[in-house]
């Protein structure tokens, strides 16, 4: 009997923690990601238009845009 291998048992407080922490951390994440977006934003449009500028918008907004999606189906 001593032979047999044992199954190392994880404790589920451990995982059931980590499962309450994952979605916070992804919106202090995603938080810093949108303030650095605006701020980049802001910083762009006070330089004036341009295409370079409009092209640089769009593209944020595609981004934010794909990000919300991608968490709103996640969730």
């Amino acid at each position: 009997m001593d032979d047999l291998p044992r199954p190392t048992a994880t404790p589920l407080a451990d995982e059931a923690l980590l499962g309450l922490l994952l979605p916070f951390w992804q919106l202090v994440i995603g938080a810093f990601v949108l303030f650095a977006l605006l701020a980049s934003v802001r910083r762009l449009a006070r330089r004036g238009p341009s295409r370079m500028t409009t092209a640089l918008l769009v593209t944020a907004a595609a981004i934010a845009g794909i990000t919300l999606v991608g968490v709103l189906l996640q969730g």
